[in-house]
């Protein structure tokens, strides 16, 4: 019997997961999503078996509804969704980032009979769009579930079986934990990345140089200051509550440094970093949330042709970088060659074989 499943919202996310549905066996994945110009890109990469326009006859035949949209345009569909004609035991789940308001909406379907898990894949990109869509995209990830408590355990296999096609690691957590935890190691992180280079521009108008020298150490803790702006919006608001918690505390933390600086004593302030070095360097070294790059710092010397050496290393036993750049000011990094990888086999590889063919240093953050 085939089992339906219809992706709504086919960007980045949405279209990855239909890449790997349609790996599973006995599936035929059909999408849509609201522009027509993502509708055309999508048949043409064959991101689903079948882009449809007619939704409402879609979701009628679906065993599975996946929203590939952001929260804010989630919540309108699951309003709709009340009214559609559905299976009597479709599952329906999301990608969003975050789960309180989702799960609410979650639990109102629930009243209806219809089965909402919520669901976070925590991975992405740089890029964004169909386009940009593999269907490798949440190998290794974290794919956090959030059901009801009253879901029954059947649907929840059922979503999970059909999940595991995407190669991620699938963990189910409860939705208030869920936005708690992802404030502190993801949105909040990004408001201070957003708040560093705020910082920096507001110093350019004295200080013209800065930025030329904002490389290394400052590029990699701001890079995800770099991703979606609409996004974030919607994440911020979304996850107040918590962000504002987070932010108390970090109010707190930087008045524990204001006091080690006030007060200074050189045993406390190496203490300090070095505590912080301690737990960061515990840290899984793989995905987390969000868009995660696999970089590999090598220590290089300074001659011609030295970059094409090392790219042809890897060129030579056919593993793909997906970027590379030269630090400049490397006062703080490992490497003045920062060469990033697609996963963390592919980077692995790369350190194997450089270390094979070279005798440079080098460095995994």
């Amino acid at each position: 019997m085939t089992r339906n499943v219809f992706v709504i919202g086919l960007g980045l996310i949405g279209g990855s997961i239909a890449l790997s549905c349609q790996k599973a066996p006995n599936t035929k994945v059909y999408g849509f999503d609201f522009y027509e110009k993502t509708r055309q890109q999508a048949r043409e990469l064959n991101i689903v078996h079948e882009v449809v326009d007619d939704v409402l006859q879609t979701a009628s035949i679906a065993d599975v509804i996946i929203f590939g949209t952001p929260v804010n345009a989630t919540l309108q569909w699951l309003d709709k969704l009340k009214e559609w004609p559905l299976k009597k035991n479709v599952v329906v789940t999301d990608t969003g980032s975050t789960k309180g308001l989702i799960m609410e909406k979650g639990a109102e379907l629930s009243e209806k009979g219809i089965h909402f898990i919520g669901g976070h894949p925590m991975a992405g990109s740089h890029k964004s769009g169909v386009q940009a869509a593999k269907a490798h995209l949440f190998e290794n990830a974290y794919y956090l579930l959030t059901p009801l408590e009253n879901e029954n355990e059947e649907q929840i296999l059922e979503l999970e079986d059909l999940l595991k096609y995407t190669l991620a690691k699938i963990v189910r957590i409860d939705a208030l934990k869920h936005d708690h935890m992802t404030a502190v190691v993801s949105h909040f992180p990004h408001i201070i990345a957003a708040s560093l280079v705020h910082q920096l521009d507001s110093e350019q108008q004295n200080y013209p140089m800065t930025s030329m020298l904002a490389a290394g150490g400052f590029r990699d803790v701001t890079r995800i200051a770099s991703s979606n702006p609409l996004m974030w919006k919607d994440i911020v608001l979304q996850n107040r509550e918590e962000l504002l918690s987070q932010l108390n505390s970090w109010q707190d933390e930087m008045n524990r440094v204001k006091s080690l600086l006030l007060n200074p004593e050189e045993e406390s302030i190496e203490r300090y970093f070095a505590v912080a070095k301690e737990v960061r360097d515990k840290l899984p070294i793989n995905k987390g949330a969000f868009f995660t790059t696999y970089d590999l710092y090598v220590d290089i010397p300074d001659y011609p042709g030295v970059i094409s050496e090392v790219t042809g290393y890897l060129a030579e036993e056919q593993i793909s970088i997906t970027n590379i750049r030269v630090v400049e000011a490397r006062e703080d990094v490992f490497g003045i060659l920062v060469i990033s990888f697609q996963n963390a086999d592919d980077r692995e590889k790369g350190q194997k074989c450089l270390n094979n063919r070279t005798k440079y240093e080098m460095y995994m953050s």
